[in-house]
């Protein structure tokens, strides 16, 4: 892992490996944790050098109790002017969250708003603790979700909801948000990252190419027809038997005892 990383010297994001694990904590409290160009900058940083690294298998990325993320930072936008809104891609550098080839686990206790959820939603797992409120609010602002919570959003929940929560920009809990599918679990505040440890270790202990192609099978689910999406499954389920832990894997289960994946 780069010294970068290793060292944590960002400004705005806290970086760590427990085990095969690697955690980014968003670390702006003045300002409760809202999402600005240089955030993303480190946590795309981090993201690189874990991606870089076989021996993490799963990412973690979380906040404070108060708040995952109040939303993007609107002093950033007050100057924004269209075209170069455009031209300049504004907002187009955080897709690079929604790129991460490993495993991703939101951890979401307090406020996840605006670019906030967005940013949540692009992790593939969102765990969140019972304070934990979602709201796309961007429509009081004479603006849409701009870092793909429309699309993403209305894949997650279907349109009903989606257009409920997007009109209105209403703020949901940590329950409804469950209800409805945006969230994986609701957990106790103060048990949260206990919780989100367990998930991910168990998720790090798998397979890594297994990991890998089975996130990239679900996300080719929302993007393509069943057929296709069928037959991308089944060729990429026949190149897992040239793994040797695909091997190991089967050996375990015939001697049972648990598997020593070697990630090749």
């Amino acid at each position: 892992m780069g010294d970068r990383v290793a060292l944590g010297l960002f400004n705005y994001v806290r970086v760590k490996r427990s085990e095969r694990v690697g955690w980014i904590t968003l670390d702006r409290p003045e300002a409760m944790n809202a999402l600005n160009t240089q955030m993303i900058l480190e946590i795309s940083q981090a993201l690189d050098c874990f991606e870089e690294d076989e021996s993490i298998g799963c990412i973690v990325l979380t906040g404070s109790t108060k708040a995952f993320a109040a939303g993007a930072d609107i002093l950033e936008a007050l100057n924004q002017e269209f075209p170069q809104t455009s031209v300049n891609n504004f907002l187009g550098e955080w897709d690079r969250i929604a790129r991460c080839r490993k495993p991703m686990i939101a951890a979401v206790a307090g406020y996840a708003l605006g670019g906030g959820c967005e940013v949540a939603m692009m992790c593939d797992l969102i765990v969140a603790a019972d304070n934990a409120s979602f709201a796309l609010p961007e429509i009081s602002l004479g603006l849409i979700p701009g870092a793909g919570g429309t699309q993403r959003l209305s894949r997650w929940v279907g349109k009903a909801k989606a257009m409920d929560l997007c009109l209105t920009g209403r703020r949901i809990g940590a329950e409804e948000a469950e209800a409805i599918g945006l969230v994986s679990r609701v957990v106790p505040t103060g048990q949260l990252l206990d919780e989100v440890s367990a998930i991910a270790k168990k998720i790090a202990e798998r397979s890594l190419p297994s990991l890998l192609l089975l996130k990239e099978c679900v996300n080719r689910a929302y993007e393509t027809g069943l057929s296709e999406g069928l037959g991308f499954e089944r060729r990429t389920f026949h190149s897992l038997f040239a793994t040797q832990d695909q091997k190991e894997g089967a050996r375990a289960f015939v001697e049972k005892r648990l598997p020593v994946f070697r990630h090749r």
